[in-house]
């Protein structure tokens, strides 16, 4: 082996064994399932992550709170327990589904899903089940947030998944997954405490695949409305402002295991990363079986020069320390 290769191998195996990963899924320090992560980087430069939570042997996604964790470096993250609990709320008793938070007015607010009823999938006709939208509201971008209004945002549509974004002029914009109602935004009032006008139906350019939990974020001037495309693969469009209208660019991450996907994606510090949930086959004590369960997971994320959005692929490794910039630093 030559001189330069051999001092090439050296440095390289070096530079590995001073390289961090996380794990993916995302180790939180316990089993808890989780799913629905939404990722958010506040005044302290903390990654905090908001999510639903799995129980063991759960009845059909019915799911009872939301907790948040945090991390200075994707790796090592602090369990910051149940931020809130259907419990707490008068108008609703479960479907604890997908959340997502953001911060104005000195305070950061907690927007999630919740409902009644039971779905029945072998007889539509029959189920009883609803879902509205909540917000709640903290001093700490770790709870314990409190339902000040006591009611969801609406009761008409049926609604999920929401998505607020808070652009830079302090606009607060919801997005949402409804039942006949897909592609919809509405304005938040300025005290974050109820909504602002009516509906708007959004210019998706044509193109308007059955969807689930939206999440929009703006990158260099360019809005970005992402979905899990027809409930599985994660698609995006782009356009000049947050109401549109959008132009469709296409698949980004591939579906797994023909199972849904939910995401969020976020700055932080000079990477963007990208959070989902996967299904993976979780050894359950208390069901005594073996068999997929969703859990929390990372990657990075890169653009093109024009700003479209690169393919991302699971990795086991995840997120860490960015080798790719390592190397050619």
């Amino acid at each position: 082996m030559s001189t330069l290769r051999m001092t090439f191998v050296v440095a390289l195996s070096t530079l590995l064994s001073n390289v961090a990963w996380a794990a993916n899924p995302l180790n939180f320090g316990s089993d808890i399932l989780t799913a629905d992560p939404s990722g958010h980087v506040w005044q302290d430069g903390r990654m905090y992550l908001y999510t639903s939570h799995d129980e063991n042997c759960q009845l059909d996604f019915w799911m009872k709170d939301w907790h948040v964790f945090s991390s200075d470096d994707l790796i090592n993250w602090v369990d910051h327990g149940a931020v809130l609990s259907v419990d707490q709320l008068s108008w609703a008793d479960n479907y604890a589904w997908a959340p997502d938070a953001g911060y104005k007015n000195g305070k950061y607010y907690f927007v999630f899903p919740a409902g009644t009823g039971h779905k029945d999938r072998a007889n539509p006709e029959k189920s009883t089940k609803w879902m509205g939208i909540g917000i709640a509201e903290s001093d700490s971008p770790t709870g314990p947030f409190v339902d000040v209004i006591g009611a969801p945002l609406w009761r008409e549509p049926y609604a999920n998944d929401p998505s607020l974004f808070i652009d830079d002029d302090g606009q607060a914009y919801l997005y949402f997954h409804g039942k006949g109602f897909d592609y919809y935004v509405i304005k938040m009032a300025d005290d974050m405490r109820s909504t602002e006008g009516d509906f708007i139906k959004m210019d998706m350019g044509g193109y308007e695949p059955k969807m689930e939990g939206p999440w929009v974020f703006k990158r260099n001037d360019i809005y970005y409305f992402t979905m899990p495309e027809n409930n599985r693969e994660l698609a995006y469009y782009t356009a000049p402002s947050p109401l549109g209208p959008w132009q469709y660019q296409g698949v980004f991450m591939e579906s797994e295991h023909d199972s849904n996907n939910h995401h969020s994606i976020v700055q932080f510090k000079d990477d963007w990363i990208l959070f989902y949930h996967r299904w993976l086959e979780t050894p359950d004590a208390n069901c005594d079986a073996r068999k997929r369960q969703r859990h929390s997971a990372a990657e990075y994320i890169y653009f093109n020069d024009d700003g479209t959005i690169k393919k991302v692929n699971r990795t086991e490794h995840g997120v860490g320390q960015n080798l790719t910039k390592k190397i050619s630093n």
